[in-house]
Formats: C-alpha cells, structure tokens, sequence
C-alpha cells in the first residue's frame, strides 16, 4: 500500500462517510447475497451493525497513514471476531462486498486506480488480521 492509495482511500472515504447508513445497508445485503452463510454470525440489529462498520471503517482509513497506530485495534479486532465464529475464509466476500459497496456507493468516482487502492488497504489489513488472530498468513 502506497502512500497514493492512502490518500485516494482517505479521500474517496470521505465521499461515502454522508451516506454511511445507506452504506452499510448496501455492504450487508451484498455480502450475505455473496456469502448467506455468514447471516447466521450476525445476531443483532444490523443497522446498529452497520454504524459500527461504518464507524470503524473510519477510524481504521484515517488511520492508514499511521498503520503502528490502528494494528494493535485491528488485532484486538480480529481475535473478537474470532470469538463470533469468523474464520480466515470469510475475509473474502467480506472484501468483495466492501469493494462493491464502493462502487455502488461513489458511482463514477471509482475509477480502476481507485479500485486497486481500496484493494491494498483491505488486502493489507485483512491479511495482518487473519495473521494475528489465527496465526497463519493467507495464501
């Protein structure tokens, strides 16, 4: 992850932070349109869920610039989810829904170059998470 991708995350982030509610709803009923298997870890109100993704995610790209900052958030992150039933193979369509949800969200704003920004901070982070909470690095 380039310090370009950081800023085009960060920059790209703020666009979508005015429509987090609409957001998140888009992000969860494309992961679990992906993935329907991983409705059953989510056991709460899913609009409370998605302020909380949506906050997070915002702490973690006004982060990215200081990754020693939010990698000890992010591991404490990801062993939690541990605990939820999260295995190493749910990072994937959690990533492509997260993706999808960026382009639906930011509509000709998501360019290509903005694609494989987004994409290095989630590979980033995501790989870091998987390799903290189940101590192995994905393939």
């Amino acid at each position: 992850m380039t310090p370009k991708h950081v800023a085009q995350v960060q920059q790209s982030f703020a666009m979508v932070a005015p429509v987090a509610d609409e957001a998140a709803a888009l992000f969860y009923g494309r992961l679990f349109e992906i993935a329907p298997h991983l409705q059953a870890l989510f056991r709460g109100d899913l609009a409370e869920q998605g302020r909380k993704l949506m906050v997070t995610l915002a702490v973690v790209v006004d982060g990215l610039s200081r990754l020693d900052v939010i990698l000890p958030a992010a591991s404490a992150l990801a062993k939690r989810h541990v605990t939820y039933g999260v295995r190493p193979d749910h990072y994937r369509p959690v990533g492509v829904a997260l993706l999808w949800t960026l382009e639906h969200s930011l509509g000709p704003q998501w360019t290509p170059d903005l694609a494989a920004a987004w994409t290095a901070a989630y590979k980033t982070l995501s790989d870091y998470m998987i390799c903290e909470a189940y101590g192995e690095n994905p393939a």
